[in-house]
């Protein structure tokens, strides 16, 4: 697919399974786990040991678009990218990282904060800013700042919980992005897979009866 045909079937399928792990095995097993459970749309964060090997390997399912997180330099973008990743995500708004990906050819979601944050990275070309860290309130923080920059495309990760992203999408975000809240540090540590898979399922449950509702 073409950037823009991912950045669609990033808006059309709205919720982002991300994991971080300090193992490998953990890291392939916890997403297995997330995919059974229905997403359809996994990041690897650059700091999850092997991960430009995982995501080679997610690559492998058609059904998936895969990411990588965690991008801060171009080396890492550029290796990323030829691992197969479909979309690069940074905690942080380096202009030099978006613009890379669109010589890649591939979306950019760069980490912002703050309204001018946000529109310095969708200047310089990002499809998305990711919304990092989380403010206290994130529905009312989207809201506030989509109503003077509506033509933003807001992707919030940290602090989204399976009791609050329909809330989120409600106010306004394209997607979300689920890391500890769906691969939960004790469950990783005890190899506790199904129990992730069962949350996944219900956040997935969530999000297409929500999405039929809005149709």
């Amino acid at each position: 697919m073409h950037r823009q045909d991912i950045a669609r079937e990033l808006l059309a399928r709205r919720i982002s399974a991300i994991i971080r792990a300090d193992d490998a095995s953990v890291a392939r097993e916890a997403m297995r786990a997330a995919v059974r459970g229905g997403f359809r749309v996994v990041e690897f964060t650059l700091t999850t040991p092997d991960a430009l090997a995982l995501i080679a390997e997610f690559r492998q399912s058609p059904e998936l678009l895969v990411g990588a997180g965690t991008v801060l330099t171009p080396e890492q973008a550029c290796a990323a990218a030829a691992a197969g990743a479909q979309f690069l995500v940074s905690p942080v708004f380096d202009p030099a990282i978006v613009q890379l990906a669109g010589e890649l050819r591939v979306p950019c979601l760069p980490g912002t904060a703050t309204p001018t944050e946000m529109i310095a990275a969708h200047h310089v070309g990002a499809d998305f800013v990711k919304l990092f860290p989380a403010p206290h309130d994130i529905p009312a923080y989207v809201r506030q700042v989509l109503a003077p920059l509506p033509f933003l495309r807001i992707f919030p990760t940290a602090g989204v919980t399976p009791e609050n992203f329909l809330s989120i999408l409600g106010a306004g975000a394209v997607g979300v992005g689920f890391v500890s809240s769906l691969f939960r540090a004790d469950e990783l540590t005890s190899r506790d897979y199904a129990a992730i898979e069962r949350r996944a399922r219900g956040i997935t449950a969530a999000a297409d009866d929500a999405s039929e509702r809005l149709e």
